[in-house]
């Protein structure tokens, strides 16, 4: 097992200890741990997994069971972009699998796969949780609304080509994966107010009930 370079170990330790004290009971702590070691390494390592289990007083094999369950969490390196496709029921019928087929033979990697460059990684994503704008895709748990086989293709080559990328609702531009990966860690980026934060699709119902004067009925009152 490759162990970490004592810098970023140093830098772990640091950084564990800051994460730890926010729970009552240090297990607590894990995954927000686990996105920490992906922040350094861009997956979770046998190193990552020692390291967690120390960090909480655990056994490896309870961090590995964990690691094993969240998608979220990579066993091997995925790119700087990581590419996410919803192929769920409404994105699928939206265009989500023709998408996925055309961007997948495109990029040529599959599910969990990243280029020969490192710089994108696909997969296949089972609900993005934004029907309201399906097809969705996502880069780096960043979102991409209303998408087609075109605009996917035309994404793909500008985040392989380094140009800055602009999600349709949320942060300006996309981060790396590292960089993601430390803000679910619950570091703050300080980007969390950029761009627009809900749009006209997931606010449509709360307009027209405004609109029509509809509003949720008082709870009973129970008997004194």
């Amino acid at each position: 097992m490759t162990e970490f370079e004592p810098e970023i170990l140093e830098r772990l330790e640091r950084d564990a200890k800051e994460i730890i004290a926010k729970y009552p009971k240090p297990r607590s702590a894990l995954l927000p741990l686990l996105h920490l070691v992906q922040s350094e390494e861009g997956y979770i390592s046998e190193a990552g997994i020692q390291f967690c289990a120390d960090a909480l007083g655990i056994t490896p094999a309870q961090v590995t069971g964990v690691v094993t369950f969240y998608t979220q969490y990579k066993q091997h390196p995925v790119g700087d972009f990581h590419v996410g496709v919803c192929i769920n029921s409404l994105c699928a019928i939206m265009g989500g699998d023709q998408i996925w087929r055309e961007l997948s033979e495109y990029v040529g990697v599959g599910h969990d796969e990243a280029t020969d460059d490192g710089k994108v990684s696909l997969e296949r994503i089972e609900c993005n949780a934004a029907c309201d704008y399906a097809p969705v895709m996502m880069v780096n748990w960043e979102f991409f609304d209303d998408m087609t086989p075109a605009k996917a293709k035309q994404l793909v080559d500008d985040l392989r080509a380094g140009k800055q990328v602009a999600p349709t609702r949320g942060a300006d531009s996309v981060c790396t994966w590292k960089q993601a990966s430390r803000v679910l860690a619950g570091f703050n980026d300080g980007r969390a107010g950029e761009g627009t934060q809900a749009g006209y699709a997931s606010l449509r119902g709360l307009q027209l009930a405004k609109d029509s004067g509809w509003a949720a009925p008082e709870p009973e009152r129970g008997a004194e």
